[in-house]
């Protein structure tokens, strides 16, 4: 008995035309939500040329940093601060830190995997366990947040530098409108 002549399965010619109906269906899906992304990141490109450059600039020409409208909203401009250390830079960047007295934003975690009934060897000190040969994996981050706020605090409040290119740092106005509800 041949196996692979009885793995064939006949489909209707009706259910037939519903599958490529509805793969076609599935593309142009598809492609409407392509399209709708590519329209959404045009418009988050305005949006953020308008809030963190045309409205700032006009605000700054008119020497004002807020202003009520009419309806009762305020527009006013803030600065904004954003942070991300490269993987690349990892290294460098946490050298940086610890070496300008900010070690503390630097977490370090330390995991190791046991299996069942290895309770007592959980409880030991990470270096006993690396003798005993079990894998430690340890990881060092800083928490976005955590360097968001040190990099906003080193700038704005302290007036100090840090190195733009370990840290990724964005520096930008941005505009915040008020609604009256």
């Amino acid at each position: 008995m041949d196996l692979e002549a009885e793995s064939i399965v006949s489909i209707d010619t009706g259910m037939s035309q519903d599958i490529a109906e509805s793969c076609n269906k599935l593309l142009e899906t598809q492609k409407q939500i392509s399209t709708a992304e590519e329209q959404l990141k045009k418009l988050k490109e305005v949006e953020s040329t308008l809030s963190e450059q045309t409205i700032p600039n006009l605000m700054q020409q008119a020497g004002v940093s807020m202003i009520k409208l009419s309806d009762g909203s305020s527009v006013e401009v803030k600065p904004f601060y954003s942070a991300r250390i490269p993987a690349s830079k990892s290294e460098e960047a946490f050298h940086w830190l610890r070496e300008n007295g900010h070690g503390d934003l630097i977490k370090n975690q330390v995991s190791l995997e046991f299996g069942m009934k290895q309770d007592n060897e959980a409880k030991s000190l990470v270096e006993e366990l690396k003798q005993k040969g079990l894998a430690v994996q340890q990881k060092t981050s800083v928490h976005p947040s955590s360097l968001r706020g040190f990099v906003r605090e080193q700038i704005q409040d302290l007036g100090k530098d840090v190195p733009a290119e370990l840290f990724g740092t964005y520096v930008a106005n941005k505009t915040k409108i008020t609604t009256k509800e």
